[in-house]
Order: structure tokens, then sequence, then C-alpha cells
């Protein structure tokens, strides 16, 4: 019987049911895939305690990898039997939805749909970071939060590959290896580290051109002294609680930052970026450059997946398997 984990309730992982689902019939521009893997991603963990609200009972998710199953009207692109990947639109923990056609991105023999359902919306979100906010070339000197996390990993390979000096956090030892096993050439180690005072000293009073803080709470305010003049901040999560208004006197004159709080989902919402970035993030999966380790969980146990993502008990991606 296919299945589908519904959000009935917003709050803990208890608000999460396994119900029924069937199968639908695509509409004109849709397709249907049966999923072989289904991305975890903290998005799922702000949709369910409300934090990005969703229309209520809702399924969440906003990427995976499978078959196409069928296809609607003016779908020509992709069809039956095709093997495809697809990320930005909440209805993934499912063994089958429907899906806009667009949103479709063939997989080439060489990327599994295992290892593509759990690391393209990461994928998609390193793009944005490494090139639309903030172009990264070889010699820049970049700051990455949580190293060994999914997108922690995601964005030192890629960067690392570029040729950019990558300074990452984590919360132990055994995390600081698996981020330099990831490309990272110095690693904070500890939650109350003295971030800007180790960032002073690794790069010689320098600082870094530019910083990625997923972490939110009271590292935000931390991070802004970890960057140089005229230099980039980007806050693109908040794992660790809500972040407090930042000042604008925050960010100069004295320091001169720009700071910048992109949306993965808005930049997916655009067809032309989506497809360009879309075969870049394959590319990348084809080459080794994103890790594609993962975790697998059974889709009846998405509640599970959630609570271990959410309690830091997890490294590199995780994907549910229906």
């Amino acid at each position: 019987m296919d299945r589908k984990v519904e959000l009935q309730t917003v709050g803990g992982v208890g608000g999460l049911a396994v119900v029924p689902g069937e199968p639908q019939q695509p509409g004109p521009g849709e397709l249907r895939i049966r999923h072989e893997a289904i991305g975890v991603n903290f998005i799922d963990i702000y949709h369910r305690t409300g934090l990005y609200p969703l229309p209520l009972p809702a399924v969440p998710g906003v990427e995976g990898a499978g078959i196409v199953e069928a296809v609607g009207a003016q779908v020509s692109h992709v069809e039956a039997g095709d093997r495809i990947v697809y990320a930005g639109l909440p209805g993934a923990y499912a063994t089958t939805r429907l899906l806009p056609g667009w949103r479709a991105i063939k997989l080439p023999d060489n990327v599994s749909p295992i290892a593509a359902g759990g690391a393209f919306l990461r994928g998609m979100t390193v793009h944005m970071l490494l090139t639309r906010i903030y172009p990264v070339a070889k010699g820049t000197h970049l700051l990455v939060h949580a190293g060994a996390g999914g997108l922690g990993a995601a964005l030192t390979r890629w960067a690392a590959r570029i040729g950019a000096h990558v300074i990452t956090t984590a919360g132990s030892p055994e995390k600081a290896e698996m981020s330099r096993a990831h490309g990272a050439e110095h690693v904070v180690i500890g939650r109350d580290a003295d971030i800007a005072a180790d960032i002073g000293r690794l790069t010689g009073g320098r600082l870094v051109d530019y910083a990625i803080d997923g972490i939110g709470g009271e590292t935000l305010p931390r991070t802004l002294g970890c960057v140089r003049p005229f230099g980039m901040v980007a806050s693109i999560g908040q794992v660790a609680g809500p972040i407090a208004p930042v000042p604008v006197e925050a960010l100069g004159p004295a320091r001169s930052l720009s700071l910048s709080r992109p949306s993965i989902m808005a930049y997916m919402a655009d067809r032309a970026t989506y497809r360009l970035a879309a075969q870049a993030v394959i590319a990348a999966m084809a080459d080794g450059i994103l890790p594609l380790t993962h975790r697998r969980y059974r889709l009846s146990l998405a509640a599970k997946a959630q609570s271990d993502l959410e309690a830091g008990q997890t490294t590199g991606n995780i994907v549910l398997i229906p």
C-alpha cells in the first residue's frame, strides 16, 4: 500500500502521522514520481514547527528522486520510466506524488537516485551561496559553520575544489576530523570557542572574506566579528534558535559588512536559475564534489529522522526510503 507522512498539527514530531496515500493522475504540466529516496532537511523541521507555516494537513519534504510513473499533457522533456531528481516544493514524504514537470531533472547513469535524493537541495543551496550570494574563487577565505553537517560538508568540498581557503566550526574533535576530510584547512572546535579570536589568529588578523552561518541563535552576532571590512555574511538558518534583530550599527560603518538572508526556495522558483543550478549540481555529484554519503530511514520513521537531525545526531545527508 502506498503511504504518506502527514503533518497534522504544528509542533513536535508527534504531529506527524503515517497515512494511506493513493497515486494521483497528473494533470497538464504535471508528472507523477514514484520515490526511491526522499531528502530530510531542516526546512522540513521549520515547516513542522510552524516557523515556515504550511496549510494543514500537509505533507512535508521538498526534495526527492525516483522513477517517473506517468506524465500529463505539455510535459515533453521526460517520459515514464525516466530517473529524475527534483527540489523546491513540499509534498515529498510520500510513496508517490505529483510534481510540476519543469522541476524534474534527469539523472545520469552514474548518479543513483538514493544519493541524489538526499543531496540535491543541499547542492542547489551550495550553488546559490558560492555563486549568487558571493562569488567564491581561488584564494577566497571562507568560514562555514557546522562543517561536519550535510550542508557544511557540501560547502567545504565545493569551495575547496574551487581553491578557497575553508575554515569550519565543529562541536567535537570527531566532527572536526570529518570536516578536515572534506577539505577544511582549519577547524575551530567547541560551541563556546571564541570564534573571532581564533579566526583572527588563523588568518594573521586578516579575517575571512565570507562567512556562512546556518546556526542562528547567538551565533550570528559572533560571526560578524569574523569577517573583514567589506566582506559578506550569509545567514541561512537558525537551528540553534531564533536570531535576534541585527542593528544596522553591527554592520557598519566601522565593519562595513554586507548581510544576506537568502532563500533557496526563492532561488529555485526561477525556472532558468533552477535549470542552470541543477546541471551544475548533477555535475558536482558525478565528479564526487558533493558528499554522497547518506543515512537511511524507512518512510514510516520520518519522525525519528527529523528528531535525530534536530538533535545533531547525524552527519552527511539523510534519506527516507519508501
